[in-house]
């Protein structure tokens, strides 16, 4: 229970909180240590389901968003942001970020009184269906409404949209398209779209290439709300996105500070060495602004204030460089074993230069934020 009053940030973690972190971080020290997440990056299936199915309905992070009314369980943004840095301090190969902060998300912002969105909406939240937002991962949210796929005359969609987040693991993928009527947003059964694995940098989150030839699609939103929705779901994702750059902040620096504990030198821990004493601590100032950023972020989301696009952007202007700085610090200060392949430092390095650009650089943000608060250049 908290006790601020209505309008009042809170940036503490609740009871309730707490025990969904425990919850989901022993989940993932179980199923998804260290060494199974570097050996499933050799494989052919990088995505865990097994461990998915389990996070999102044995858990219900799922729809821990969603409304009860439609199915999920009536939390907020602020317990998806927990489950987000959770994701980063483990790096977890599940399909959360496509399906249950985009995808669903974007449905969110839609007419949820629409048949086919309460449909997707029950499913999604049960974990029963995975869905991806098909839009590039590096998408803003002041993007202005994708043209790249079309509405054919009978309905069905055609076009091209490349570097979609978990899109290879989804069942459902909602589709920004534009027509005769104007932008809308459509559902289509992932098996009616062509989609093809790239190359990425981050081999823990993978992005696909999506082709759509004549697909059948339900709309889900129409021109009325479609804009509204997909910029929902994306300042949304790019508000939980910081979470997810806090927890990759933090694994850094505990594991950094544990093994400089560890490592000996001239008869002496290395970190007692005044030089690693002083980097840690501008890693631990770092880590304490992230903190603040992104939970200030998730806070404003849950609440619905007025000041959502400023919180969203002075996070992902402030957790994103602090990911990638922690990140490199921490290979450096592993010394030889960090610049390993067997060691998992190098996942989360590449973790945080794809979130670097993942719903927009720290650079668009900034510049963002200035139009936000009449910053005059």
């Amino acid at each position: 229970m908290t006790t601020t009053e209505p309008g009042t940030p809170d940036l503490l973690y609740s009871e309730v909180e707490e025990d969904l972190r425990a919850s989901v971080r022993d989940l993932f020290a179980d199923q998804a240590g260290a060494a199974a997440v570097l050996a499933r990056t050799e494989t052919s299936e990088p995505y865990d389901l097994k461990l998915w199915r389990t996070l999102a309905a044995d858990l219900g992070a799922a729809g821990l968003a969603v409304p009860e009314e439609l199915g999920g369980h009536g939390a907020s943004a602020r317990e998806t942001a927990l489950v987000m840095e959770e994701l980063g301090r483990s790096l977890a190969p599940v399909p959360f970020l496509g399906s249950v902060v985009l995808a669903t998300s974007a449905l969110l912002g839609a007419d949820t009184t629409h048949e086919v969105v309460v449909e997707l909406l029950a499913k999604l939240a049960a974990g029963e269906l995975i869905g991806a937002l098909a839009v590039p991962l590096s998408s803003t949210p002041d993007s202005a409404f994708p043209e790249s796929v079309k509405v054919d005359a009978d309905g069905t969609l055609s076009g091209r949209v490349t570097s979609v987040a978990d899109a290879s693991a989804a069942e459902v993928l909602i589709v920004p398209a534009t027509g005769a009527d104007g932008p809308g947003l459509y559902a289509v059964e992932a098996p009616a779209a062509q989609v093809t694995e790239v190359i990425s940098l981050d081999l823990t989150r993978r992005i696909a290439d999506v082709v759509l030839d004549n697909a059948p699609a339900r709309q889900v939103s129409d021109a009325a709300h479609a804009p509204a929705a997909l910029k929902h779901a994306l300042t949304t994702a790019a508000g939980l996105l910081a979470s997810e750059q806090l927890g990759i902040a933090d694994w850094c620096l505990t594991e950094t500070v544990k093994y400089v504990k560890e490592r000996y030198q001239f008869g002496r821990p290395v970190g007692s060495f005044q030089s690693l004493k002083h980097r840690m601590a501008t890693l631990y100032l770092e880590v304490v602004n992230a903190r603040a950023a992104a939970r200030y972020a998730a806070d404003t989301l849950a609440a619905g204030r007025d000041d959502v696009e400023i919180a969203v952007a002075v996070a992902q202007a402030r957790c994103s460089p602090i990911a990638v700085h922690t990140a490199e610090e921490a290979i450096q200060l592993h010394g030889g074993i960090g610049m390993t392949w067997e060691h998992p430092a190098h996942l989360y390095l590449k973790r945080a230069k794809s979130d670097e650009i993942a719903l927009g650089t720290a650079g668009r943000h900034r510049a963002h934020l200035a139009t936000l608060i009449d910053l005059t250049l």
